[in-house]
């Protein structure tokens, strides 16, 4: 009985002691999110590393031919006479009458609506669409 009555005291004496303990404060690591701003270099860099994608696309659009380039600046010379006939009164031909126009792989269609125009151009190469109505 007397062992019973040690051990007894000595649970007691272990557990009855006074316990501390200290607040938890979470920081976290995503400067985005209040963290230390010199994790930034290190998640991009994970994420880079872990990134799957690969940018095939931008790097060819550097990579384009003379006559690529060549297209473009005659799509974007032709698109900027259009503008052009359509807010001025000479008569440079796109742009001042109703009707399609095909001209370097662009499909141009003007029509005069009750209130204005409406101007649908197409790229017959990529396939974009785009429509302005003034």
């Amino acid at each position: 009985m007397k062992k019973i009555n040690c051990i007894l005291l000595f649970t007691l004496l272990l557990f009855g002691t006074q316990i501390s303990a200290q607040q938890l404060v979470h920081t976290p690591v995503n400067p985005n999110f209040g963290g230390n701003y010199l994790n930034y270099s290190w998640l991009l860099a994970s994420a880079n590393a872990q990134n799957p994608f690969d940018d095939q696309d931008l790097s060819s659009d550097f990579k384009n031919s003379a006559l690529s380039g060549f297209s473009d600046s005659m799509k974007r010379q032709i698109l900027n006479q259009l503008t052009r006939g359509m807010f001025s009164d000479n008569e440079s031909g796109i742009g001042n009458e109703p009707g399609s126009y095909e001209v370097g792989g662009l499909y141009i269609t003007i029509e005069e609506i009750r209130g204005g125009s409406i101007i649908s151009i197409i790229d017959s190469e990529t396939g974009e669409y785009t429509e302005i109505i003034l």
